[in-house]
Formats: C-alpha cells, sequence, structure tokens
C-alpha cells in the first residue's frame, strides 16, 4: 500500500491551499480515507474524513473552511483548504481508514512522506 501526497506550500493567513494524495495497492473505492497532519511539537490529528459512500467528517477547527473528496477511478483523494491560519501549519498525510469504537483509525502504521503546509505572513 502507498500514499503519495502532495501539493503543499508556503501560504499566507486567508489563503488557499489543494492538496492531493494518490494510492496504490488498495481497493480505493472500498476504504474510507482520512486526511492527517502534525503540526510540530504535536501528535498526528485527523483533520477530515471521506467514506466509501462519500460521507464527510471534519475535526471542529476546519469545519466550513476545509473540503474533502475523493475520485475513485482515480484512486485519488483531495483536501481543499481555505481560509489557511498560522494553526493549520503542519504535514499532511492520507491514510486508508476504518472505524473503530465511534472514531476512523488509520489501517496501517505504514505512513507516505507527507506534504508540508506553512501559513505564515
Amino acid at each position: 500500500v502507498q500514499f503519495v501526497e502532495s501539493g503543499g506550500g508556503l501560504v499566507q493567513p486567508g489563503g488557499s491551499l489543494g492538496l492531493s494524495c494518490a494510492t496504490s495497492g488498495i481497493i480505493f473505492g472500498l476504504y474510507s480515507m482520512a486526511w492527517y497532519r502534525q503540526a510540530p511539537g504535536k501528535q498526528r490529528e485527523l483533520v477530515a474524513a471521506i467514506g466509501s459512500s462519500r460521507i464527510t467528517q471534519y475535526t471542529d477547527s476546519v469545519k466550513g473552511r476545509f473540503t474533502i473528496s475523493r475520485d475513485n477511478a482515480k484512486k485519488m483523494l483531495y483536501l481543499q483548504m481555505n481560509s489557511l491560519q498560522p494553526e493549520d501549519t503542519g504535514v499532511y498525510y492520507c491514510h486508508a481508514v476504518r472505524a473503530e469504537d465511534g472514531e476512523y483509525r488509520a489501517t496501517s502504521d505504514a505512513w507516505g512522506q507527507g506534504t508540508q503546509v506553512t501559513v505564515s505572513s
């Protein structure tokens, strides 16, 4: 299984970025997928998730600003990020997830390299 994230960069507060994740080695359409981020000195946190039925879920801090989407034919996951704030800074990862005990959890410990997002003036 491989996840390859791209699209990060440096952006000013209030700006926008679009992230992409290419996947291989999984039957993409059968899995729920998620974006995680890891801020400096903090644990990795789930930011947004999308089920195989395209039902979406967001952490409170990004609701109304981020949009997760998927293209099953291309096996691609996307994250559109608007109104970015300095606290959105971090390395963003995508991963397949499963629901366990009311939460989404990554299906394995194998992570891609992630893509760096820096929000700064």
